[in-house]
C-alpha cells in the first residue's frame, strides 16, 4: 500500500536541533515555471510571494498565487503548487524538532498562524513579514555563531505579526473566545493524530476532559458545527487525500483509515459526497 508522497526539507543540514531551510523563490525557479504535483509534508511550509503568479491548491481548496500572498501549511496537509517563472519571494520550511514553542502563548500563536492557510496582504503588512523573512534568510545563509537561535527568535516575531494580520480590527479576542479557540485547535490536533483509531466524539471528550455538550459548544462557537460533523469532515478529507494522491485500492484506503468493513466505508463516503470512492477518484483526479 502506497503512502501519499511525502517531501523532505530540501538540502539543509540536519542536527539534533531539527531541520530548517529558507530559499528565495527566484532561486528555486531559476527562470523556469515550477509544477509540484499533489503531495504532503511532515514539516511546516511557508510561501511568501512578493510578486508572481500561479495556482496553489491546499487540501483541495484552490487559491490564486498573486502579488503579496502568503501560504502557511501544517504538517500532514496535501497540496499542489504551480508558480510562473519570474515570481519573487521566500519559501521557508521547518520541522517540529527545530521550532518548539517555549510556552503556552507561543503554542497558541503557532496554531493560529498555521490555521490561516492563505492570506492576501496589504503592501505595508506584507513588507513587515517580508523584512522578517529577509533577516532570517541572511542569518541562514551567513551561519554566524548563534544563527539558529536568532532564526527561532525571528520565527516568534513572524508568527506574532502574521496572527495580527489575520485577526480582526481589535487584534485580540475576548478571554472566553480565546479559551474556545484554544480548545477547538486542541481538538483539531487530536483528531489529526488519532482519526484512524478514534472516530467517536466520546474518545475526544475523554482526551480533553470535557463533556460532549462542552466539546460541541467549543466546535459550534468556533465554526458553527458539531464535533461529530467535524470528525466526519476530517475522515472525508483524509480519504480524498489518499484517493487523489495515491493509486491505492479502496480497501487499502479503508485500512489506512481504520475501517475493517469496506462496504460501510464506501457507504459512508458516498452518503457524504454523492460519489463512490472509485467514482470520486475518476472524476476529480
Amino acid at each position: 500500500m502506497k503512502k501519499i508522497p511525502v517531501r523532505n526539507i530540501h538540502s539543509t543540514k540536519e542536527s539534533t536541533s531539527g531541520r530548517f531551510n529558507i530559499r528565495r523563490v527566484q532561486d528555486i525557479l531559476g527562470g523556469r515555471d515550477l509544477q509540484h504535483d499533489l503531495h504532503r509534508h511532515n514539516f511546516f511550509f511557508i510561501l511568501a510571494v512578493q510578486t508572481g503568479q500561479g495556482h496553489h491548491e491546499i487540501d483541495f481548496t484552490p487559491h490564486p498565487v498573486v502579488d503579496k500572498s502568503l501560504f502557511f501549511l501544517r504538517p500532514g496537509q496535501v497540496h499542489q503548487l504551480q508558480l510562473t517563472a519570474g515570481s519573487v519571494g521566500y519559501l521557508m520550511e521547518f520541522d517540529t524538532a527545530f521550532y518548539r514553542p517555549a510556552n503556552k502563548a507561543a503554542v497558541q500563536r503557532l496554531r493560529k498562524a498555521s490555521n490561516k492557510h492563505f492570506c492576501l496582504l496589504e503592501a505595508g503588512n506584507f513588507e513587515k513579514l517580508n523584512t522578517i523573512l529577509s533577516g532570517i534568510f541572511a542569518e541562514f545563509t551567513g551561519k554566524l555563531d548563534g544563527f539558529e537561535e536568532v532564526i527561532k527568535a525571528s520565527l516568534e516575531i513572524f508568527f506574532i505579526e502574521y496572527v495580527r494580520q489575520s485577526s480582526g480590527p481589535a487584534g485580540t479576542a475576548a478571554p472566553s473566545g480565546a479559551y474556545m479557540q484554544e480548545r477547538f485547535e486542541e481538538f483539531i490536533e487530536l483528531m489529526e493524530t488519532h482519526i484512524a483509531s478514534h472516530k467517536q466524539v466520546s474518545a475526544y471528550t475523554e482526551f480533553m476532559n470535557l463533556s460532549s455538550y462542552q466539546l460541541n459548544e467549543v466546535t459550534k462557537t468556533a465554526v458553527g458545527k458539531t464535533a461529530s460533523a467535524l470528525i466526519d469532515e476530517y475522515i472525508l478529507l483524509e480519504t480524498k487525500r489518499y484517493l487523489l494522491a495515491t493509486a491505492n485500492q479502496v480497501k487499502e484506503v479503508a485500512d489506512q483509515l481504520g475501517y475493517d468493513d469496506v462496504s460501510y466505508f464506501i457507504r459512508f463516503f458516498k452518503k457524504h459526497t454523492g460519489y463512490s470512492p472509485e467514482a470520486f477518484r475518476k472524476n476529480f483526479k
